[in-house]
């Protein structure tokens, strides 16, 4: 198994990251991905870029180093399930990551509290992909949560970083792997990458996922074509959803 692109990055505009895009591009260039989405966090995280930082996207090129830039965020979820951003940059926004950070939601040790936070997370239709879920500190109930992702047809992240740095995650990432199996959820495998030398960097991912016989058809970015038609819905979608409010 392998992936063609990595959908979750960030940049110098993140300070606790240390890359730049065009770095960023380089290093995917170097690992052979066609895709590399842009995410910084959003505008709660302490060091997070403003607001105007998502607004501006549309100053970077389509491609760089031969690399299609897909323009995007990894926004906060608020313990109600809200996100940080509001609609307006969302829509003009090519992919939204949704995750939870201990500066923004607090995490309980009732699993219950992450658990209903998930679930309007699921309704919301602007994000695409839930990210690094399997973090110890935010545990939920993971069957009812991923049955949800079902439904609503969200994207699960494993998370190359958690495997590497969080406490816990990686059990976590291997559960909640087995029942986007069993519920035939779509994943994403990505690096989290905050220097450009771990960009595609998602050996341990891969690796798990394979140990569990996990199916090709249900990685989102195995095959270009098959993210790009996504990325392609997404935005058709969209567009119907906010032509369809103008008129009510």
């Amino acid at each position: 198994m392998r992936v063609i692109a990595d959908m979750h990055t960030h940049t110098i505009a993140s300070t606790h990251a240390y890359s730049t895009v065009k770095e960023n591009a380089e290093a995917a260039a170097q690992q052979g991905l066609s895709m590399l989405a842009v995410t910084d966090h959003a505008p709660a995280m302490p060091d997070a870029p403003h607001l105007w930082h998502f607004m501006n996207m549309g100053a970077l090129p389509e491609t760089l180093c031969g690399v299609k830039l897909v323009k995007g965020v990894e926004a906060n979820i608020r313990p109600d399930g809200s996100l940080d951003l509001p609609h307006r940059v969302l829509t003009e926004l090519d992919w939204v990551i949704a995750s939870m950070h201990g500066d923004v939601f607090p995490p309980s040790d009732d699993p219950q509290v992450q658990t209903a936070a998930y679930l309007e997370v699921a309704k919301n239709p602007y994000v695409d992909l839930i990210g690094h879920s399997g973090t110890e500190k935010f545990r939920y109930d993971y069957e009812t949560v991923i049955k949800a992702f079902k439904e609503y047809g969200k994207v699960v992240e494993i998370n190359e970083g958690s495997l590497r740095v969080r406490e816990g995650a990686a059990r976590n990432c291997l559960e909640i792997a087995r029942l986007c199996k069993k519920y035939e959820v779509m994943v994403c495998v990505d690096s989290d990458a905050h220097f450009c030398n771990l960009i595609g960097e998602v050996s341990q991912s891969l690796a798990m996922l394979e140990s569990i016989d996990f199916p090709e058809k249900l990685v989102l970015n195995y095959k270009e074509e098959r993210l790009t038609n996504y990325l392609q819905q997404r935005k058709k979608r969209l567009g119907s959803m906010l032509t369809l409010q103008a008129k009510m």
